[in-house]
């Protein structure tokens, strides 16, 4: 098992709206990506993240090159970003 965790600096303003992204593209990504097992909404004060499931490291990283990532969420989300999302992968011991 893997997770893929991504951070993202979006300011309260916007979060509504990153939220509407997440929502938009958590089905697709449960039902399209090969290894995806589950996908969290995470909010804290200082950020907003989001926890990818997956069956492996690979099927996380295949992840970050597909169009959905690419040309889905990330061109969704890229103006409601404060800076450059943290991506961060990890493998389950």
């Amino acid at each position: 098992m893997a997770y893929l965790e991504i951070t993202m600096q979006i300011a309260a303003e916007n979060r509504r709206a990153a939220a509407g992204v997440y929502q938009k593209y958590k089905e697709p990504f449960l039902s399209q990506i090969a290894g995806a097992t589950s996908k969290e909404l995470l909010i804290r004060d200082d950020d907003v993240q989001v926890l990818h499931g997956f069956n492996s490291v690979d099927d996380a990283k295949a992840y970050l090159e597909s169009a959905l990532f690419t040309d889905d969420v990330l061109a969704g989300l890229k103006p409601l970003l404060a800076a450059s999302p943290e991506i961060r992968i990890y493998a389950v011991a």
